[in-house]
């Protein structure tokens, strides 16, 4: 398989299957996206990839960077409501300090080659990388190629890298804490089934919260989904029919690692019959947009992505404020949001309920 092939097949001109490999301007997104499919599919191996887009022309630029495919992190991740909001506050601080953002974006398939190459290109500019997904010693090598580096989303204590990061144990707390204060006992816990730092904080938190009022998540009431579903998920029924099988009765209250497996699970639950709050308490963690545009709107925790955007811009555009040489390690509180997704619990709805049951 040669470019020719792949530019015949997506009837384009070969320079544009160039372009669109190169992640270079002068072709549409859709052509770049149908093109880059099609190589994909003829198992035709090209060039690492390295996307890039220049969101406004100025002399101080800061690179906003990505690394795709790997766990929770798609190549439509800029689509995912959580990072939507963070880009859109790191393009705002950037704005307001005069800088441009060049967002870079690398496929975990070619990830050492095409690093090295955002590196040929970008050794002297301020980097963000979005660090979610990523390991230590992933972050590790993205440091040694671009010493000018702040991970955002993520946090390794024992790097000499600047993290900003959320406190998410004390939102997971507050969580906990919430449904313990107004009377829940029987609690259950919805986890992704991609598991990264954020998720791994936030059980501690949780597990922390609970056990403070002698409490803590049975087995039973433990499930498993996919984390970026909006959706309703038969992964999701079929594990709440197989415990309400199993103990004749749901929880009556479910934590859920982020916003979007908190919308999917009461989607799943409307569905089966269940009323939220009133059978079942719902809550989340992000505080997405879409958090406020489901019915009931949703109980969750707040992050403050606009000041997490705003302090990793900060460290790389003020370097004498911030100490040009010390790294330091961020964490950003968080706030708790009542809605109406959870309250008191009333009795358990399970076998003999007069709300419809699954099965």
């Amino acid at each position: 398989m040669r470019m020719e092939d792949i530019a015949k097949i997506a009837q384009v001109s070969k320079s544009a299957v160039s372009l669109a490999f190169s992640g270079k301007p002068g072709i549409g997104n859709e052509t770049r996206e149908r093109i880059l499919r099609i190589a994909r599919e003829m198992g035709y191996n090209a060039k690492p990839r390295v996307t890039a887009t220049v969101q406004e022309k100025s002399s101080k630029q800061l690179v906003f960077l990505v690394i795709t495919n790997l766990g929770i992190i798609s190549e439509e991740y800029y689509q995912q409501p959580f990072f939507r909001e963070l880009i859109h506050f790191v393009e705002e601080r950037c704005r307001s300090k005069g800088y441009s953002v060049v967002f870079s974006s690398v496929d975990m398939e070619h990830f050492d080659q095409s690093i090295r190459a955002v590196a040929d290109d970008h050794r002297n500019s301020g980097v963000i990388l979005l660090g979610t997904n990523l390991s230590r010693e992933q972050i590790a090598f993205v440091a040694d190629k671009l010493p000018q580096l702040v991970v955002l989303d993520t946090c390794y204590d024992t790097l000499p890298i600047h993290f900003v990061e959320i406190n998410n144990a004390m939102g997971a707390y507050q969580a906990g804490a919430h449904l313990c204060d107004i009377g829940h006992k029987d609690i259950g816990y919805v986890a992704s089934n991609v598991r990264i730092h954020n998720f791994e904080e936030r059980k501690a938190g949780f597990a922390a919260a609970l056990r403070e009022k002698g409490l803590e998540v049975a087995p039973s009431r433990t499930f498993s989904v996919a984390p970026t579903l909006l959706s309703s998920q038969d992964s999701m029924r079929q594990q709440l029919e197989g415990c309400l099988h199993a103990e004749g009765k749901l929880p009556t209250a479910l934590f859920c690692e982020c916003d979007y497996i908190a919308i999917s699970a009461m989607k799943t639950l409307t569905e089966l019959g269940y009323r939220v709050p009133e059978d079942i308490s719902v809550i989340g963690f992000d505080n997405i947009n879409e958090s406020v545009i489901v019915t009931p709107e949703l109980t969750t925790i707040h992050v403050e992505k606009e000041k997490m955007a705003r302090l990793a811009v900060d460290l790389l555009t003020d370097p004498a404020e911030h100490g040009s040489n010390a790294r330091s390690k961020t964490r950003v509180d968080t706030r708790f949001v009542a809605r109406l997704s959870t309250c008191a619990p009333t009795a358990a709805v399970g076998v003999g309920s007069s709300v419809s049951k699954p099965g």
